[in-house]
Parts: structure tokens; C-alpha cells; sequence
């Protein structure tokens, strides 16, 4: 499979990984959190690591934890941007901090393929980069997510850019776009960043790999003549020839692109975020 890269930019930098964790630069504030793809061993010495990062995120279980603070008097809640973007970023009990950066190639993406007036839907939305990027084009954007607090943490983000108007949509995606298929709506641009497993509101087990074919076949309800389609896959269990497959079955005379998603560190290394599959 071939790899797209997102790039870094003035306030984000991938400085280096290994050791299944990643040393990033976020503004004037550098962490070390988790990262499952970092195998391999890092360029700069643990030593090296330590001298130049602020925080470190400690897992006490798999989806939990705690920040030690290596650097005293740093703000744990600070802001960067990206071109006319502004993300407010906090240290969370869940080692993100309010942003994807990998995500940086899908908003270039969006710049260029969606046009002022064009209907956007952004699903499993997290704090709203694609939202963000497409509404500052004068897209109409929808953003999705289930988690009531990160809705208001988007909201934050629009404000501190400067925009408004995105319609919040506080609900599970799957049936919040099962009943836009209902209202005979359609979209032009969708982007989806499904989680690859977790547990839904009433505990109802989520697994991509098993949800995966439904997601597509909405979207492509959904999806006007000539829009887009980007759709972000973390789960090894979802094969690049099972993705083709299914995406094939319903989107036959569209342009699929399925590259694994990376990024490179400062040192030379190449740490891999999932499958990143485009439709357009």
C-alpha cells in the first residue's frame, strides 16, 4: 500500500518517535504520549526526549491515564493554529489533547475540492479541524459527534477563529445520517473518523471492521453526484482489499484512492495512522 504523508507546519512538529510512544511539538509546548505504530527505536536518546518535552502522558489502563509534568509552570491549556484555524489544546485523562495533526492532508484536501456554498457533513467530528477548514471556504457544515463536551469544545474552536454558523448535531452518526437518508438529503463533501472499537451510549459494542460496509452505504446515499468522500480506518483487522471491495461495490464509476495515512518525524522516521480511503 502506498503512503500519503501529512506535513508538518509553524505550530505542529512530529520531532521524533519509537518506543511505541511519539515526542511532538504543539505551539511552544512539547509532549510525549502513546503511540502503538512506534515500534521501532527512536533517533534521539530517552535522555534527549526528557530535556526537551513538557509533559509525558502515563497509561494506567488502555484508554487512560495521567500527564506528569516535566517542565514546571507550562500551561496545560494553550492554543495553536493552522492557516486561519485556531484549536484550543488541554491535557485530557485520555492522551489527546484536542487535535489530530495527521488529519493536516484531509483539510488540504477539503480547501481544494469544496467550494462557498457547498453542504459538508463532518462525522465522528472530534474538536471540528475539517469542520473548521470547510467552513472558513463558506462551506454549510454539519459536525457530528456523540460526546456533548466535545461539541462545546468545537463551538470554542469556531469562536476563537473567528466563524460561526456550523450546524452542532449532538448524536450518533450512524443514526443521524440513516435519517438524513430519510429526508432525501445529500452532501457534497463527507468526511468520517470512525473510532476502530468502543461502546455506544447504552453499551452496544462498536468494531469498524463490522460497521465499516454500513457507513459506506449511507455515504453513498448521501453523497451528491460529484462530491467526496474521505473516510479514516485505525483497525489492522480491516484489510485494504476488503476497504476496495466494499467502497467498489458503491461508489463503481468514482476515482478510490486508498493510501495508509503517515507522517514523518523531524529525525526520519515514519510513524502510520490507519487507512485513509477518498472517493471523488
Amino acid at each position: 500500500m502506498k503512503r500519503i504523508y501529512s506535513s508538518h507546519w509553524s505550530d505542529y512538529e512530529l520531532i521524533d518517535a519509537g518506543n511505541n510512544k511519539k515526542l511532538e511539538r504543539w505551539g511552544n509546548v512539547i509532549t510525549i504520549r502513546p503511540e502503538r505504530n512506534a515500534y521501532f527505536s527512536p533517533i534521539l536518546s530517552n535522555q534527549e526526549w526528557k530535556q526537551k518535552a513538557h509533559f509525558e502522558f502515563m497509561e494506567e489502563t488502555s484508554s487512560k491515564g495521567f500527564w506528569k509534568t516535566l517542565k514546571q509552570n507550562t500551561p496545560k491549556e494553550w492554543q495553536i493554529n493552522y492557516k486561519n484555524c485556531v484549536f484550543n489544546l488541554r491535557l485530557t485523562n485520555f492522551k489527546h489533547i484536542g487535535i489530530f495533526p495527521e488529519q493536516q492532508t484531509n483539510w488540504d484536501f477539503i480547501k481544494n475540492h469544496i467550494q462557498e456554498g457547498n453542504k459538508f457533513l463532518n462525522l465522528f467530528a472530534y474538536t471540528g479541524g475539517a469542520s473548521l477548514i470547510a467552513n472558513s471556504i463558506g462551506a454549510d457544515v454539519f459536525h457530528c459527534d456523540s460526546i456533548k463536551q466535545i461539541i462545546s469544545w468545537s463551538k470554542e474552536n469556531m469562536e476563537n477563529s473567528n466563524q460561526s454558523d456550523i450546524h452542532w448535531v449532538l448524536d450518533d452518526a450512524l443514526k443521524f445520517t440513516t435519517r438524513e437518508v430519510k429526508r432525501e438529503k445529500k452532501y457534497d463533501g463527507i468526511i468520517m473518523d470512525p473510532p476502530a472499537f468502543g461502546l455506544g451510549a447504552k453499551k452496544e459494542r462498536w468494531k469498524i471492521e463490522t460497521k465499516f460496509p454500513e457507513l459506506v452505504q449511507i455515504a453513498s446515499q448521501l453523497l451528491s453526484q460529484n462530491g467526496f468522500l474521505i473516510i479514516n480506518t485505525y483497525s489492522p483487522k480491516l484489510k485494504e482489499e476488503e476497504i476496495q471491495t466494499i467502497v467498489r461495490e458503491y461508489f463503481s464509476t468514482k476515482k478510490i484512492e486508498i493510501n495508509k495515512l503517515s507522517l514523518k518525524t523531524t529525525t526520519g522516521k515514519i510513524v502510520e495512522y490507519g487507512e485513509l480511503t477518498r472517493v471523488y
